[in-house]
């Protein structure tokens, strides 16, 4: 589920801070008021994680891994490393 961001479209509140995070579904219909003051919020763009550049991996790491590392023989045909 994803999270999305939320900040009160006037006012101040002192339980949710005038700006809280919600954990929804992505079916879930859109949130018009606060859960904690009922007044009314706007979504806000937040933003998001991208996973890192990872270096490509060698047979030797792969091997250490656990994995079977298979080289091209033709077409076709591979061989166990």
């Amino acid at each position: 589920m994803p999270l999305y961001e939320y900040e009160l479209c006037d006012g101040e509140c002192v339980v949710c801070g005038g700006r809280f995070t919600l954990r929804r579904p992505l079916t879930a219909p859109a949130l018009t008021q606060c859960p904690a003051c009922q007044k009314p919020v706007r979504r806000v763009l937040s933003g998001f994680s991208t996973p890192k550049l990872l270096k490509p991996v060698s047979v030797t790491d792969a091997k250490k891994a656990g994995f079977t590392v298979l080289k091209r023989v033709s077409k076709g045909e591979y061989e166990r490393q």
